[in-house]
């Protein structure tokens, strides 16, 4: 290349990461109460009680140790104790890292700088981005290190694919997905085991697995066994959710109405196999990216957990170069029927707007909560102030030394700093045998049964109403034990309200 195409490349570069950093920065802080775990974790590791929740209870609640070490290292090095600011600024930062590698993993994988440049835009502004990195989660961080994975991996460095794969893991487990494909066919390419990347992989996750195990009893975090039995679900109900994702990564829905669910994931999966099967014919190292969108979607629906938002967010930087590798080469493909030499480019151009329109269209001008600025409309934590509200009549209440019981513990936590009692049994593992429970008590895929509250016999309880409608509430013996200091009028999930009570004999 001349030295203006160069140019123009950094400079086309440089604006795709100045969007999705200001794709971030925008919205301002809309942290998910999730997030609020990680950031208490953080809070405490910094303050010298240890890598704990509650202090003293040595449980692990997190799914994501590395993004704690680096909240809490950014507090240390930056003095700040602001963590929901330490982390929309990580989280900047990683975005515009993830837009970066994905435009180079782009070009590797297609070809081609078109194709590359719209993934990397439209993951920029993607409502599935920039939600939980405004939202304070590890997703932009995690999603760029998959990413920097996969581009090591297709660049042919595998022991930098061995460091950034012991990252990835410590950042979710969940990556161990795509990971497991790019070992796999770096396993197959050689025709015998990388033994010598999967040390330097193991002696960088090695401090963690011998800390996790002595520190926790185990490296891996409760909390996923503590969901797949806490919540109820239908059998089908995360492979009909997956689908509906899957046929709408740019929100076609809100122009062609719900019938595109079903259409829309046969589009796409047909643009995705075109795309991905032309990539591999130029390199087949790159098949890894072609299948992972799709094994994320079997073992999600084979393991059908309650899928919470952000646990969508990982395959769809990939899945979007699928799609946009597929239109591309259907619009070349399209000269053959229409002999204009600019086809290609103009049918990729309209397609690549029509995506960026309807993903746009997906943000709110303003808010009908929270900062009054420009936000993905699924950035969405009316729930997450509410718990602030109810943290502040508890703390209007409580005396050192009291606990808070709650199913949503994340904001109660982090605002109120009070000893936690986990409904869930994310941070109390006690509160894992009493699940499952009786299926009658359920209103939605959630519910608390009395026994498990009177066991913890908590000094204040908050809840949603529909928690508790059919277990808790109308138990004698809570009715007896405990009084409702405030209710606060919402219908979040069919809810009559958030309660907030009081044991009776305080």
């Amino acid at each position: 290349m001349d030295k203006r195409t160069i140019r123009a490349e950094w400079l086309l570069i440089t604006v795709l990461l100045a969007v999705a950093v200001l794709a971030r920065l925008l919205p301002g802080e809309r942290m998910v109460d999730d997030a609020y775990i990680t950031f208490r974790y953080a809070r405490n590791l910094v303050a010298g009680r240890g890598f704990v929740y509650n202090p003293g209870e040595w449980v692990l609640g997190t799914t994501t140790p590395l993004y704690t070490l680096l909240l809490a290292g950014s507090a240390l090095a930056t003095g700040s104790r602001d963590f929901p600011a330490l982390a929309l600024a990580i989280n900047a930062l990683s975005g515009a890292a993830s837009v970066g590698l994905l435009y180079g993993l782009g070009k590797r994988f297609a070809g081609r700088k078109a194709p590359a440049a719209a993934t990397a835009l439209l993951w920029a502004v993607a409502p599935y981005s920039v939600s939980f990195a405004v939202g304070g989660m590890e997703t932009d961080l995690t999603v760029t290190l998959l990413l920097a994975a996969a581009y090591a991996h297709v660049t042919k460095h595998p022991r930098a694919l061995a460091a950034l794969s012991a990252l990835a893991l410590l950042a979710r487990p969940d990556t161990a997905i795509l990971l497991g494909l790019l070992w796999l066919d770096l396993t197959l390419t050689r025709r015998r085991l990388p033994w010598r990347e999967g040390l330097i992989a193991l002696a960088l996750l090695s401090p963690w697995l011998v800390f996790g195990a002595l520190a926790f009893g185990s490296p891996l975090t409760g909390s996923i066994a503590a969901k797949s039995v806490t919540y109820r679900l239908d059998p089908a109900e995360g492979l009909v959710r997956l689908i509906q994702h899957y046929s709408n990564p740019f929100f076609g829905d809100a122009l062609l109405g719900q019938a595109w669910h079903l259409a829309g994931f046969a589009v796409y999966l047909l643009l995705g196999g075109l795309g991905g099967l032309r990539a591999i014919r130029r390199n087949r190292s790159v098949w890894p990216v072609l299948a992972y969108p799709y094994l994320y979607l079997i073992v999600f629906a084979a393991a059908n957990p309650l899928i919470f938002r952000w646990y969508l967010s990982p395959p769809l930087p990939f899945y979007f170069l699928l799609i946009f590798a597929g239109v591309w080469t259907v619009a070349g493909d399209a000269i053959r029927l229409i002999p204009w030499a600019a086809i290609r480019n103009s049918l990729f151009a309209i397609f690549t707007i029509a995506a960026l329109a309807l993903t746009l269209n997906a943000w709110d001008l303003h808010s009908d909560h929270g900062p009054d600025r420009p936000a993905p409309e699924m950035a969405w934590f009316e729930l997450e102030l509410l718990y602030a509200q109810a943290s502040d009549v508890v703390l209007a209440h409580a005396q050192p030394g009291d606990t808070l019981c709650a199913g949503d513990i994340g904001v109660l936590g982090y605002r109120t700093d009070l000893r936690i009692l986990d409904t869930v049994g994310l941070v109390t593992p006690e509160s894992r045998r009493h699940y499952p429970t009786a299926p009658d008590i359920y209103v939605i895929n959630y519910a608390i049964p009395a026994d498990l509250v009177l066991a913890l016999n908590p000094d204040y309880i908050v809840i949603l109403e529909v928690y508790g409608r059919r277990g808790l509430l109308p138990d004698p013996r809570f009715q007896s034990q405990y009084r409702l200091l405030e209710k606060f009028e919402t219908d979040i999930y069919g809810s009559d309200g958030m309660l907030v009570f009081q044991r009776a004999s305080y």
